[in-house]
C-alpha cells in the first residue's frame, strides 16, 4: 500500500480547470519528484493535496485513510507539511521565531527541542543567525529557513515547491544535498522542481505532469535516459 495515494485528481481555480485526472503515489521514506513545464498544474496539485484547494473529483489517501475532505489544519496535524514556493516566511520575525512557528501543532511542539537541534545541525548558518530577522537574510538562507521551518512541523510527508528557484547554482547544490540527509532520516518527500537535472539526480522516483495529468513516470535515473525528457527538459 502506498504511503500517499493521489487518484484521478481534478481541480482548478474558479471555473478554470487545471488538473484533469492526475494520479501518483508516494512510497514511505522515498524522495519523489514532480516535474513539468510552467502552468501544467504542479503547484495546483500540491495545494489540492494540502487541502488549500478543494478537489472537484478524485481522492487523496494517506496511510490508508481517505483525507480528501479533511481541512488543511487537520492534514497538517496528520503530518502533511508544505514548504511553499516563494518561502512565505515571517520576514519581520527572527530565524528562531520562524522556527517556533513551524512547531505549532501539539505533536510538533512536543518534539520542538529535538527538532531545533536537528535543523541547526543540518543548517549551521541558521544557528549562527537565529536572532536575525528573516527578511534581512539572503535568498539562499531564507530557503534554508523555509525548509527548516517545515521540518519543525514534524512531517510525515514534506512537500517542497521549487526548492532552487532564484538561487545560485552553489546554494541550490547545498540545498539539494540536504535532501539526502532528510532521506537518511526517513522523511518521505515530494519535490516540485524546475531544475530537472538536479531533481532527477537526487530522487528515487519521478512523475512528469503535462496538460494537468501524469504523462510519464518511472525510476528517476531511468527517466534521465528518456529521449523525450532529455529533449524537452534537459535540452540535450
Amino acid at each position: 500500500m502506498a504511503f500517499l495515494e493521489i487518484r484521478d485528481l481534478v481541480s482548478g481555480y474558479g471555473e478554470v480547470q487545471i488538473l484533469w485526472g492526475a494520479s501518483l503515489s508516494l512510497e514511505k521514506g522515498k524522495l519523489t519528484t514532480l516535474v513539468g513545464s510552467n502552468g501544467v498544474g504542479k503547484t495546483t496539485l500540491l495545494r489540492t493535496v494540502m487541502g488549500i484547494l478543494k478537489p472537484w473529483q478524485g481522492s487523496v489517501t494517506f496511510q490508508g485513510r481517505d483525507i480528501t475532505r479533511l481541512s488543511p489544519h487537520a492534514r497538517a496535524n496528520a503530518g502533511l507539511v508544505l514548504v511553499p514556493e516563494g518561502r512565505q516566511l515571517f520576514t519581520d520575525m527572527t530565524v528562531y521565531e520562524n522556527l517556533e512557528m513551524g512547531a505549532f501543532s501539539r505533536r510538533a511542539h512536543a518534539a520542538m527541542k529535538a527538532n531545533l537541534d536537528k535543523v541547526f545541525t543540518m543548517f549551521p548558518r541558521l544557528a549562527e543567525r537565529q536572532n536575525q530577522k528573516a527578511g534581512s537574510m539572503s535568498g539562499g538562507e531564507q530557503q534554508m529557513l523555509a525548509v527548516a521551518r517545515g521540518l519543525m512541523a514534524e512531517p510525515e510527508i514534506l512537500f517542497i515547491d521549487e526548492l532552487s528557484l532564484g538561487l545560485s547554482p552553489i546554494l541550490a547544490l547545498s540545498l539539494f544535498e540536504s535532501l539526502g540527509t532528510l532521506k537518511e532520516l526517513g522523511i518521505t518527500m515530494l519535490l516540485v522542481e524546475q531544475n530537472v537535472t538536479m531533481a532527477l539526480a537526487v530522487s528515487d522516483y519521478a512523475y512528469v505532469l503535462a496538460e494537468g495529468k501524469v504523462h510519464l513516470e518511472g525510476p528517476a535515473r531511468e527517466l534521465m535516459k528518456n529521449d523525450e525528457i532529455r529533449r524537452t527538459y534537459l535540452g540535450i
